[in-house]
């Protein structure tokens, strides 16, 4: 009984945020040793993923379009500042991976994204993001490659990657709050 007890409790102490029109979801982004907050607000269309990006003063809409979301392969690392809406190839997310390459992680213990072969971390124990004290349920994966490190949501329908380290193009984010 004492074990059920526990485990309960460990589960209520975790979350799988959920995805809907208007979340607003908040990052904070080291990009090449300075640290800028992001705020991204979700606009979900019959065709697309809009996400209504806020930074520095910066702000745009990057368009991930409904093929992406299924199958995209390619991650865009855009900043947003060089076009009011930037529409991403059929290719890429924008702060998630595709459903297939999450299908792929949830059967193969891996997938493949911008030509790089991410692998599940088993047995992981660490909480990555800690959202309103509770931890984010998502699977940590590392590069075969390169020393990258990324947290995504356990979420099939929206894998948003909630944190990235140790990447080489020196942008790293760490989500911060949901606002549903």
């Amino acid at each position: 009984m004492l074990i059920c007890a526990a485990f309960q409790i460990g589960k209520a102490q975790s979350i799988i945020p959920t995805f809907k029109n208007n979340t607003e979801l908040h990052y904070s982004c080291k990009l090449h040793g300075q640290t800028r907050a992001l705020t991204l607000n979700a606009d979900l269309t019959n065709d697309a993923l809009i996400f209504k990006l806020e930074t520095r003063g910066v702000k745009s809409s990057i368009v991930t379009t409904k093929e992406g979301l299924k199958n995209g392969n390619a991650l865009s690392y855009s900043q947003g500042e060089y076009a009011p809406v930037l529409n991403l190839k059929p290719s890429e997310t924008f702060f998630m991976i595709s459903q297939s390459a999450y299908q792929d992680l949830i059967q193969n213990k891996k997938f493949v994204y911008n030509n790089t072969i991410y692998d599940l971390v088993e047995n992981d124990s660490k909480a990555a993001v800690i959202l309103d004290g509770k931890a984010v349920e998502a699977f940590h994966i590392k590069a075969q490659i390169d020393a990258t490190e990324m947290w995504i949501v356990k979420n099939p329908e929206f894998p948003l990657i909630c944190k990235v380290t140790k990447n080489p193009l020196g942008i790293n984010w760490t989500l911060v709050k949901i606002v549903p």
